[in-house]
């Protein structure tokens, strides 16, 4: 590549110090700017806190680009798209990669089109082959397989990754200090388009942090027994998660649904219960330590990933999961 900075760009990553999925992005994008031999640089929109500088200096990121404006308070599509071209139209970096999220699935191929440049949504790895060039390795047709796209000279390379694709991994040698410049932006007359009545709020402890999930599927046979989901999660000190089709059905909240279309989770424990195992399901958990199937299936799909599998009806199986583990 001919421009010698790879930048990766987050916001709202100082409301509660840098989150695991800027984490991730940091490791990924020290990575890639090695083997490019390029300058990795942060870009952050928005809210600002110094503890940022030490996350930036622990994975090894050369310097922070600060964007800070009152219209980069909230979260606004046409506002963050047009700060991203003019930082862009500045700065000209190689690459800008992103973790993909609600957001950025709006802002990341509005940028590209804004730029006319390449852009790859659901990245699950990066690398750089023979001839120097980045290429992204995605999922792709719901989950069923992998795609490999090479960026061709057009830039700036727009790529975002699904959160939980890669594991955080500090810098063998973190930086001395980091230097912070602030980037001018003008965003005074820009008009969003879309208007927000009442943002969706999650609660409860995050799936991408929990080291124990328990997961429903449409073998439970009715909204009324994911409570069994619910109790064996609370009793084995786990977090509850859904199957797309329960969500769909509105067994649970969208925000536990694990899958490509959900949430990507790398649990130490991963227990399924009537789950199927759908390629879609597999590419949020498959990266869990350890999966425990509970199906009545003996050849349903989630038996070619568990390390250990139960034949059986959940709804007689769960409620003696939930005894032993409160009586433990």
């Amino acid at each position: 590549m001919t421009s010698d900075v790879l930048a990766v760009c987050t916001w709202d990553a100082s409301v509660d110090g840098a989150s695991s999925e800027v984490e991730e992005l940091l490791t990924l994008g020290r990575r890639v700017s090695d083997a490019l031999g390029t300058e990795l640089r942060w870009l952050v929109l928005g809210p600002w806190s110094p503890e940022l500088a030490e996350v930036a200096a622990t994975y090894g990121v050369t310097g922070i680009d600060r964007a800070q404006s009152p219209e980069l308070e909230t979260f606004r599509a046409d506002v963050y798209v047009e700060a991203l071209a003019q930082y862009c139209a500045r700065c000209s970096p190689s690459a800008l990669l992103f973790s993909q999220t609600f957001d950025v699935r709006l802002v990341a191929p509005r940028l590209a089109g804004r730029l006319g440049c390449g852009v790859v949504m659901n990245g699950l790895g990066l690398d750089v082959d023979a001839d120097g060039r980045l290429r992204v390795i995605a999922s792709a047709y719901g989950g069923d397989t992998r795609a490999v796209y090479v960026f061709g000279d057009r830039r700036p390379h727009i790529v975002a990754v699904m959160p939980g694709a890669v594991a955080p991994a500090p810098a063998a040698s973190s930086g001395a200090g980091v230097d912070v410049r602030d980037v001018e932006l003008d965003l005074t007359n820009v008009e969003e388009r879309v208007r927000v009545v009442e943002p969706a709020r999650a609660q409860g402890p995050r799936l991408e942090d929990a080291q124990i999930i328990v997961a429903g599927g449409r073998g439970l046979g009715s909204p009324a027994n994911y409570e069994l989901i619910e109790q064996l999660a609370e009793a084995v000190g786990g977090v509850a998660a859904a199957s797309r089709p329960i969500v769909d059905d509105g067994w649970a909240d969208p925000s536990r649904q694990i899958g490509l279309t959900g949430k990507i989770v790398r649990p130490a424990l991963y227990i399924a219960a009537g789950v199927s195992g759908a390629s879609q399901h597999m590419a949020g958990c498959s990266a869990a330590k350890t999966i425990v199937a509970i199906n009545r299936d003996p050849d349903a799909a989630i038996f070619r990933y568990a390390r250990y599998g139960v034949v059986g009806d959940c709804l007689e199986i769960l409620p003696e999961l939930i005894r032993a583990a409160r009586t433990r």
